[in-house]
């Protein structure tokens, strides 16, 4: 299963000669819509960033020069552009060596899984704007329709393939609650696993959230994580064990840690170290303060697995760094050092070494 993916001009776009697309007979999805624009001016980005709404698909530009302020209408209204320049506070746009070069791999991803990749634009642009406990809604509606479909069902299977058991349960706490004064720290404490967002770990964090929200005491609240990595994101052999769709939702929005972490966000600071995979940075992109260590690692996987990011990432990751950059991220997987994540947003602070 793939889907079509198409070239445009700006100015293409612009004058309505694209015409209209036909959804695919075997993805059901309209095609992905690369737009170059190169040589476009301010008239013309504003008659095609108007066509976006219309095109019924994700839409991405390229450039293969810089990016100026009189293109934003066009840049805001796409899903993504990949450019070799841009100006800093442009959230719109991925800066890249090569942009061609940039686009085609997204295209790749894309034709990859289609599925995902479209559902995970469809969910960022949806849930801009909304309250947190809705936009978390949304996320989940869709993460559970995904569970249902065939390019989850593929991935499920290989791992079934590999015969792994469920992971033991855990011989100590697996989240660790310290007060210190007016500070109370939370560390995740399963290093054996790396911390994976299993279910006794997101139960214990979600309580020790609980207890933060109900406490009047703690003006202050740390999480860290012990071992080597902050978070592996969700334990991979515990999916697919959940009895049905509706109950994981539930599970997801009601049982899971991101209301509690956007609640308790002003009085909240993140510290990650190493891995910081999937829900590990989910569920922290919604503190107030996140510090990372020089080693720290950020993916966002999902989308290979033909799922979209689950545990409040469509939501804590587009607030931090916009809709574009998390589209990015969601569907490439690619890997974000400190450096990066600072520049973005997505860290607030590059501190010392975690100790280990």
């Amino acid at each position: 299963m793939g889907i079509e993916v198409r070239t445009l001009a700006a100015a293409e776009l612009a004058a309505g000669t694209a015409g209209e697309f036909a959804l695919d007979a075997n993805t059901l999805l309209a095609p992905l819509l690369l737009i170059d624009l190169s040589d476009t001016d301010e008239a013309t980005a504003t008659a095609a960033a108007a066509r976006i709404p219309a095109l019924g698909g994700p839409a991405v530009g390229f450039c293969s020069g810089g990016i100026g302020a009189e293109l934003a209408p066009l840049t805001s209204a796409l899903d993504l552009t990949y450019a070799e320049a841009a100006g800093p506070a442009d959230r719109a746009v991925v800066v890249t060596g090569s942009a061609e070069h940039a686009v085609a791999e997204f295209a790749d991803c894309v034709r990859r899984y289609p599925q995902a990749a479209s559902i995970a634009a469809q969910v960022v642009r949806a849930s801009e704007g909304q309250p947190v406990p809705a936009a978390i809604d949304v996320e989940s509606f869709a993460y559970s329709t995904l569970q249902g479909g065939p390019e989850f069902g593929r991935w499920l299977a290989e791992r079934r393939r590999l015969g792994r058991p469920l992971p033991p349960p855990p011989e100590t706490d697996p989240v660790l609650l310290t007060a210190d004064g007016d500070t109370l720290r939370i560390t995740l404490n399963r290093p054996e696993r790396r911390n994976a967002y299993g279910t006794a770990l997101r139960d214990a964090l979600v309580d020790a959230l609980r207890t933060a929200l109900l406490a009047e005491t703690f003006g202050r609240i740390v999480l860290d994580g012990a071992g080597t990595s902050f978070c592996s994101g969700g334990d991979l052999d515990e999916f697919g064990h959940t009895p049905d769709t509706a109950t994981a939702h539930l599970i997801r929005t009601r049982g899971g840690a991101a209301r509690s972490m956007a609640r308790l966000a002003a009085r909240t600071e993140v510290r990650l170290h190493g891995h910081c995979v999937g829900a590990g940075i989910e569920v922290s992109a919604f503190a107030g303060r996140i510090v990372a260590a020089p080693d720290t690692v950020i993916r966002l996987p999902e989308v290979a697995m033909g799922l979209i990011p689950g545990a409040g990432g469509t939501v804590s990751v587009p607030r931090r760094i916009g809709r574009w950059r998390a589209l990015h991220l969601f569907v490439t997987g690619a890997a974000l050092g400190p450096q990066q994540a600072l520049e973005w947003g997505l860290v607030d602070a590059i501190a010392g070494a975690h100790p280990r």
